[in-house]
């Protein structure tokens, strides 16, 4: 398997990761993160038909993926691939309501 790296979508998304200093949630993602760096296919594919719309204009992404966090915080991102890595991008988390209400369950 290629090497993979993870970045966030965007600067914004940084920052708001950045500002969760020592929290639960911060740990969280930050296991998320390196088990998605060993294994980017780790998560649950989303089926095309329910990639928000959103995602698709914002991002310019065809794939997103779901990797479920302790206390129902998801983590969504996408896989891009490189002739010599695969980038994923951490387009957000939510929590499941919020999870929900975004892809429409």
């Amino acid at each position: 398997m290629k090497p993979c790296k993870v970045q966030f979508a965007n600067e914004k998304i940084q920052k708001a990761f950045d500002k969760l200093e020592d929290s639960d949630l911060r740990k969280f993602l930050e296991r998320a993160f390196l088990d998605i760096e060993s294994n980017p296919f780790c998560g649950i594919q989303i089926p095309k038909k329910q990639i928000p719309r959103e995602y698709i204009k914002k991002f310019d992404i065809h794939n997103v993926w779901k990797y479920d966090l302790p206390g129902a915080w998801r983590l969504i991102y996408s896989i891009k691939g490189g002739e010599i890595i695969v980038l994923t991008i951490v387009l957000e988390w939510l929590d499941h309501k919020e999870y929900e209400r975004r892809f429409g369950y």
